[in-house]
């Protein structure tokens, strides 16, 4: 669960088709790294994104990178969880995205390696949708920036229960 300072979410991940990205969401939100992070990319129509940077917009380190799992069925539809990650395939590591739309377009296909979904919010699209009506500058390089930080106060793991 994301305590934010535009309210809070939930998430549920599928550690059966995703299970780096997924043992490596929880290794974050197990050492507390996206506490006091902010939503630092907010694209409208497009996704919201977390996991790398401070209110004053200095990167949090993150030792190791992960390989690339996007051939796994997941898609990347409204409310969906992928792994952020640079041109490189295996260089995801804390950074995440909420979809805000169904992004196909970012799926893994015969000519495009895609990005690796891995959850989904199940409560709180309404705090993703408020995140991503924020107003947003550029800062330095960066686009999509919020003007006023949202900010994650915290990041728990809440077990549930599933009859399989």
């Amino acid at each position: 669960m994301f305590e934010t300072s535009l309210g809070s979410f939930t998430v549920e991940l599928d550690p059966v088709r995703a299970p780096i990205s997924s043992e490596n969401f929880l290794k974050h939100v197990r050492s507390s790294h996206y506490d006091g992070l902010i939503f630092h990319r907010v694209v409208a129509g497009f996704v919201v994104q977390t996991g790398g940077f401070e209110p004053d917009m200095n990167e949090r380190e993150v030792a190791e990178t992960i390989e690339l799992e996007s051939n796994n069925g997941l898609s990347n539809v409204t409310g969906s969880l992928g792994m952020a990650r640079t041109g490189d395939p295996n260089s995801a590591s804390s950074q995440f995205y909420v979809n805000t739309v169904d992004n196909l377009n970012l799926d893994a296909r015969p000519d495009f390696l895609g990005y690796a979904v891995f959850g989904k919010v199940i409560d709180g699209m309404d705090t993703i949708h408020a995140i991503e009506r924020v107003p947003v500058h550029s800062v330095n390089s960066m686009k999509h920036v919020p003007l006023e930080p949202v900010v994650i106060h915290s990041a728990t793991e809440v077990r549930t229960s599933h009859a399989e």
